[in-house]
């Protein structure tokens, strides 16, 4: 017989790809700011913001600690919005976790730069120490005009303020920007001011994603709609932009999502030349570049 997962799940659920042998522990449905006109993955009627119940989620974790004992090691807080939660619902999650979960060695979760704002280093510093190690924050772009035109309700110094607070509490941030996001006519900005917000703050984890719209374009180019797709040698370019104005020291960089066509992965600084060299054969000589097909790009 197959075994029930005691968990609640409202399709659909998104994780980010290094999650992918963590428990999805859902504590909100959706997120709620969902006004990023780019994002496709919280637009489903059924996925309207709303904070999961505590009781049920307490409960959840006692029922998986009882049917897979000793089993669960990493655990990730979704769904979109997980630091929407007060601090004190934060920190009673955590504490069943490792009562309930105690091989749980790492605890990830989206987190939003405005939900930042609400909470201090001290906070932070106190759900740190409390087992959540890790956050992703879905950045986009360094570039306040790209940033009004998708409506992310963010602007560069908000962006930076939370990476900043983040860091000073110890949690480790993987920080996701979209290539292509500024189009045509912003490439070149878009790129020069992500790098520069990267700079600033010297993430821990990198990641790039190239902006695509499985669900087809209409509602992004409501608010966008000058913006031009860029082809993919537009792309290797403000790629190539974007690297050559980054100046970090130890951080880890991947650029291997299904959306792009260039693959690439290293440690900034150290392999910075070594990136640019193969976004530059990229460029130059495609055909040998090892390029992913359209086929291998299914979202």
């Amino acid at each position: 017989m197959p075994t029930t997962i005691p968990i609640r799940y409202i399709n659909p659920v998104f994780r980010p790809p290094s999650e992918a042998q963590s428990l999805i522990l859902p504590v909100t449905n959706g997120c709620s700011w969902n006004q990023c006109t780019y994002c496709e993955m919280y637009t489903a009627p059924q996925k309207k913001f709303a904070l999961r119940d505590e009781t049920e989620t307490l409960d959840s974790l006692r029922r998986i600690g009882q049917q897979f004992p000793g089993q669960v090691q990493r655990v990730f807080l979704g769904d979109g919005d997980a630091m929407v939660l007060s601090t004190r619902r934060l920190m009673t999650l955590l504490q069943a976790i490792k009562e309930q979960l105690p091989q749980v060695r790492r605890i990830s979760s989206y987190c939003l730069p405005r939900n930042v704002r609400n909470k201090t280093v001290a906070e932070l510093t106190e759900l740190r120490a409390a087992g959540l190690s890790m956050v992703y924050v879905g950045a986009e772009s360094g570039d306040d005009e790209v940033l009004q035109k998708i409506h992310k309700g963010e602007t560069f110094e908000t962006t930076r303020d939370a990476l900043d607070k983040l860091g000073q509490a110890g949690m480790t941030r993987s920080v996701m920007l979209l290539n292509g996001l500024g189009g045509r006519v912003h490439s070149e900005q878009h790129a020069r001011n992500s790098a520069r917000l990267a700079n600033l703050t010297q993430p821990e984890f990198l990641a790039t994603l190239v902006v695509s719209f499985p669900q087809g374009e209409e509602r992004f180019r409501k608010s966008y709609p000058e913006w031009e797709p860029l082809g993919p040698q537009e792309l290797f370019v403000e790629m190539q932009q974007f690297l050559q104005t980054l100046e970090l020291k130890r951080t880890v960089f991947r650029s291997d999502h299904a959306s792009n066509w260039l693959v690439l992965k290293g440690v900034l600084g150290a392999e910075k030349d070594r990136l640019l060299e193969q976004v530059a054969q990229a460029i130059a000589q495609p055909e040998s570049a090892r390029l992913r097909a359209d086929w291998q790009r299914g979202l």
